[in-house]
């Protein structure tokens, strides 16, 4: 069994999608390292994707120069287990509950599935108005 980790990463981006890449690398490293196998890391590195895709889009309306901090983190977990936690904040327009939510998979066409596929994969996915304004999303995923 490998030893728990004891830090937490944290990242400061600006909009926009260039940026990406580089926290798709950083969240399957940091999921990596946590002992979550490979096809999950994916799974985790999508949700984290597709959070950050609706902060640019609807948070920020496209605007590729505003911040988004990324925190990856652990908490304890039932049977002594860890988990790992993603806080994601913006300080851009909040969306109200009621537009937070995926659309129907049976409407194909492409776009809207974010929420979905977030709900999906992660065990908590976690929507608050933050202090000073925008959002803050936490999710967080049990090993």
């Amino acid at each position: 069994m490998t030893e728990p980790l004891k830090s937490s990463l944290r990242l400061q981006i600006a909009s926009t999608p260039v940026h990406l890449p580089i926290v798709r690398a950083a969240v399957d490293r940091f999921a990596g390292m946590l002992g979550f196998d490979e096809a999950t890391c994916g799974k985790i590195t999508l949700a984290v994707d597709e959070a950050l895709t609706n902060i640019i889009k609807h948070a920020y309306h496209g605007r590729d120069d505003k911040p988004i901090e990324i925190t990856l983190g652990t908490v304890p977990a039932p049977a002594g287990k860890q988990a790992l936690r993603i806080e994601l904040r913006d300080w851009g327009t909040p969306a109200g509950r009621e537009e937070i939510k995926s659309r129907d998979l049976e409407d194909i066409r492409p776009g809207g599935l974010g929420v979905h596929i977030m709900n999906s994969i992660m065990d908590e996915v976690q929507y608050a108005p933050a202090d000073g304004g925008g959002t803050r999303l936490v999710m967080t995923k049990r090993m």
